[in-house]
């Protein structure tokens, strides 16, 4: 996302990004992995592509999960993020890019080296 948002705001993001995929993808309790890179605004560039009109508020999210859900959980997951986004901190629909990263449980280790899902 572009530089000089709050705390309060960033805040916001992390527990929307974390109740969305708790309701969308039942992820586990305390499943919270999440950063926020930001960058100056001569670092950030965006475009209008796919007819969405978008403003200097964009966030690009990225979800890395496991390849085990559906089409329709991902579907559920988009909008639930538009939602939770929307109501806090108020971004606008068109200004949330939603990119998920699908990879199989065994090139997953979260902890002391194990392979934990294999």
């Amino acid at each position: 996302m572009r530089a000089g948002k709050t705390s309060t705001y960033r805040q916001a993001i992390f527990d929307a990004l974390y109740k969305a995929m708790r309701d969308a993808l039942d992820v586990p309790d305390d499943d919270q992995f999440m950063t926020i890179t930001e960058h100056e605004p001569e670092n950030f560039r965006f475009g209008h592509a796919f007819g969405i009109t978008r403003s200097e508020d964009l966030v690009y999210i990225r979800i890395t999960m496991f390849d085990t859900r559906t089409a329709q959980q991902k579907k559920t997951l988009f909008k639930r993020i538009a939602e939770l986004l929307g109501e806090n901190p108020g971004i606008a629909a068109e200004d949330i890019f939603v990119n998920l990263l699908e990879s199989s449980k065994e090139n997953w280790s979260v902890g002391h080296g194990l392979a934990q899902f294999t």
